[in-house]
């Protein structure tokens, strides 16, 4: 009984020892060194993980930045005081784009889209509804109201208002796209903060169909196109902006040249005029 409980205690500090010296030789000569630049850049990064900049977190991001994989103003949540601050760890000259925020290309909400007959009873997300029914309106390119991208906003810079439609509040709006990854139909858009004409409809539909759902929609009438020359051009029925000829959007009365105000300029905090 005595050997065996020895020759167990012996066995199992063979095995100790064994294992603390392999384990020491391998953390000597299989350690992967790390470029002490990433933590740097890390450091720098505003640490929100938020995946817009389509990486698994900030210190992935870092690590591709500093394998020159990506460059650093593609962290669009980051200051661009940082962003320059990275660029010169690096030794490299880093030029930070404007400001992007997002915008919602719907104006049709509660007040002015159409809505079915039937009545919608299944769960009360944008994907939800997309997918099984097309939604409670009658327009299927629109706005769902569902809330999806307001939920997904990692910075709370979204908002449902009393219409059934999202709002951006610009000073908390990153420009990470996450709201845009999470709207299935694809009506929300990173613009540059300071351009504030857009074409608020996606629709696609002839005219008659499309005015029928919408008070607001783009019908493809081509007033804009013709006294806009050069600014704007209708494709499949839908009003698209040539934002190179944008001082002409901003000179004009553009509720006197479309009648539903679907071409139109946003206020602050991407609320509709």
């Amino acid at each position: 009984m005595e050997n065996t409980v020895l020759m167990a205690i012996f066995t199992m500090s063979s095995l100790s020892l064994f294992f603390s010296i392999f384990l020491g030789f391998a953390d000597k000569f299989l350690r992967v060194e790390e470029n002490p630049l990433i933590a740097k850049v890390n450091e720098l990064l505003p640490g929100a993980n938020c995946g817009g900049c389509g990486f698994a977190g900030c210190y992935d991001f870092a690590t591709k930045v500093v394998e020159g994989k990506v460059e650093p103003s593609a962290c669009s949540v980051n200051d661009p005081d940082n962003i320059k601050e990275i660029g010169a760890l690096l030794g490299k000259e880093v030029q930070s784009g404007p400001k992007l925020v997002a915008r919602i290309m719907c104006k049709g909400g509660k007040a002015e889209a159409v809505r079915k007959q039937t009545e919608y009873y299944g769960p009360k997300t944008c994907l939800a509804m997309h997918v099984l029914s097309g939604g409670d309106k009658l327009c299927f390119y629109g706005c769902l109201g569902g809330g999806d991208c307001v939920n997904a906003c990692p910075f709370q810079a979204m908002f449902m208002n009393s219409n059934g439609l999202p709002v951006v509040i610009d000073e908390l709006c990153t420009g990470c796209g996450i709201c845009v990854q999470n709207c299935p139909r694809n009506i929300i858009e990173l613009h540059p903060i300071d351009r504030k004409v857009f074409v608020f409809c996606k629709n696609q539909d002839d005219p008659r169909t499309s005015a029928q759902v919408c008070k607001v929609a783009c019908t493809g009438c081509s007033v804009c196109a013709r006294k806009l020359d050069g600014a704007v051009k209708i494709e499949n029925n839908l009003a698209f902006l040539n934002y190179e000829a944008f001082e002409k959007l901003e000179t004009v009365e553009l509720s006197e040249i479309c009648k539903t105000g679907a071409l139109s300029k946003l206020k602050g905090n991407g609320n509709f005029n």
